[in-house]
């Protein structure tokens, strides 16, 4: 019986090396790009750009990932363990950004703060131009604040599921032990919170160190821009991929310098009437701080850009709104349920081996296909396209010997490519959530399961999938958000014809069409806050 036992939990192994394949096949396609270097090109970006590159880099990741924790976690302790006015309203609304794209928000900030736009006008004819001297949006401070704004849902959304679970017996804990609230949120909640704080935080830095559109758009040069200019300016895609590799091993060190911080320490739920939350009041003073505070991050995050688009879409609705858009809209929806289904199975799977087998082996295939959220959409549309046109030569020339005839691209410009490639790009998106669920649950429910002869996927379908229900909304929400927005796989991937809101975004911004972007640009903002209001209504039960 232990060797049954013994082979089939090894099953469990071989199930998250075949899932991880699919994420390190692409990989290797961009690491092997370093057996034929281009030699010119690195030395031209040694010699005049790669000091910038890293410099800039680094003070994007570091700036990004201080605002959005601090963004982020505050306003999850907030909206989770304390009642303030506005806080049913905030609690959900406080996610709405989620579905606003990164490059949307730059472009609409872009709009409304720079020398030309409306609001520089408006306070140089009022005050007078010697009177006005508004800081620089298109610097370093002004790429932070933007990719702030839109990425603290991140942080917000997974460290409010961790102080839902706390609730006040985190705060009643730290009193019996000398401390005030605020001491016991930074010396207790806070440090009990750590791998959901820690987790929403990756998914920043990656999204960062991945983002082109916004950095792009502010010519704010980054490891991403010099890819792309690696590519398209000097044409060669084995440097474009070889920068992107080097992107790809500065995540895999930081992911693995987490994993050690936090590799003696476990989290576990202590019981179930824990998860029903009770709140405690904030006084009056600290009640309104705590909405203003909340109201202003909302505003310059989700009210203000949405209020501007809306403003830009009335003004051509009339001509450019018809049935096309409602294609597009079908295209994307269609797209994000099935990559979030996808998504979610693979990364509960890979969840679930990895507590069966705790080796480095098998952390080493899960950590690995969690990689691919750092690399560049169009980098990692190329790591799967080469490997795909592999495959449709090798069916070709099958076909030509057995049955002298060819067949053409097989899988070229299918869905299916596109789904795989957004399973590969989003799969950290969903084993996060799912894995900071799965760290919650006891060891112990595992034996008495066992005891019972649950074993396996029954004990999977059984036991840990109803306790995983909000870690599993969680993944499928960010899943189904990010590929909502994606827009460089879905344009290198798609089938002819296949256009998406994303895609429709892309194609009249670069020709500086802001007001006509602005149409798909709401359509697309629509569209990804169901589910997330879903959500919110789902961690409030």
């Amino acid at each position: 019986m232990q060797h049954i036992w013994g082979t089939y939990l090894g099953r469990w192994r071989i199930t998250a090396i075949a899932i991880s394949l699919c994420v390190i096949v692409p990989l290797a396609v961009i690491f092997l790009s370093f057996l034929s270097p281009a030699e010119e090109i690195w030395a031209h970006l040694i010699r005049n750009v790669l000091s910038d590159l890293l410099v800039n880099t680094a003070w994007l990741v570091l700036g990004v990932s201080l605002v959005t924790a601090l963004l982020g976690v505050s306003l999850a302790w907030l909206t989770a363990a304390c009642d303030f006015p506005g806080r049913k309203i905030f609690s959900w609304a406080l996610l709405l950004p989620l579905a606003v794209p990164t490059y949307v928000l730059a472009f609409v900030f872009l709009g409304l703060l720079d020398y030309t736009g409306p609001v520089q006008s408006y306070f140089r004819a009022w005050l007078g131009p010697e009177h006005v001297a508004f800081p620089d949006i298109r610097s370093t401070g002004g790429v932070i604040t933007v990719l702030s704004l839109a990425l603290y849902p991140y942080v917000y959304l997974i460290s409010r599921n961790a102080f839902l679970t706390q609730g006040v017996r985190t705060l009643e804990v730290a009193q019996s032990l000398g401390y005030n609230r605020r001491q016991g949120f930074f010396r207790i909640a806070l440090p009990m919170a750590r791998p959901w704080i820690a987790g929403g935080l990756m998914l920043v830095l990656m999204e960062t160190l991945a983002d082109f559109g916004a950095v792009s758009i502010f010519n704010f040069d980054t490891f991403t821009t010099a890819i792309y200019k690696a590519w398209f300016g000097f044409f060669s895609l084995s440097a474009a991929a070889q920068l992107s590799s080097i992107l790809v091993l500065i995540v895999f060190v930081i992911i693995i310098i987490e994993q050690q911080m936090r590799l003696k320490m476990r989290y576990y739920q202590p019981g179930r009437h824990s998860t029903r939350t009770q709140r405690f009041r904030l006084g009056r003073g600290a009640g309104w701080a705590a909405s203003a505070f909340a109201s202003m991050v909302l505003l310059f995050a989700f009210i203000i850009p949405t209020a501007q688009l809306c403003l830009w879409t009335f003004t051509v609705l009339a001509e450019e709104f018809n049935d096309r858009y409602l294609g597009f809209l079908s295209h994307s929806l269609g797209l994000s349920v099935m990559a979030s289904v996808l998504t979610c199975a693979c990364a509960l799977l890979l969840s679930y081996a990895r507590r069966h087998h705790p080796d480095r082996t098998t952390d080493f295939f899960v950590r690995a296909s969690t990689l691919g959220y750092a690399l560049p959409g169009t980098i990692l549309a190329v790591g799967i396209f080469i490997p795909v046109a592999h495959v449709d030569n090798v069916i070709n020339d099958i076909s030509v010997y057995f049955f002298d005839r060819e067949t053409g691209p097989v899988l070229q410009g299918t869905v299916l490519v596109m789904v795989a490639a957004y399973l590969v790009r989003f799969m950290a998106a969903g084993y996060n959530a799912i894995d900071n669920a799965m760290q919650r649950i006891t060891r112990s429910i595992d034996e008495a399961a066992q005891v019972m002869g649950l074993k396996g996927l029954n004990m999977l379908r059984l036991i840990h999938l109803p306790m995983l229900r909000a870690g599993m909304l969680t993944a499928a929400t960010l899943v189904f958000v990010d590929v909502m927005k994606e827009m460089p796989i879905t344009l290198m991937t798609r089938p002819f014809g296949w256009d998406t809101l994303a895609v429709k975004i892309y194609e009249l911004t670069s020709e500086g069409e802001w007001e006509r972007a602005a149409l798909p640009a709401v359509s697309l903002i629509i569209a990804g806050l169901l589910p997330i209001v879903l959500l919110i209504r789902h961690t409030e039960k």
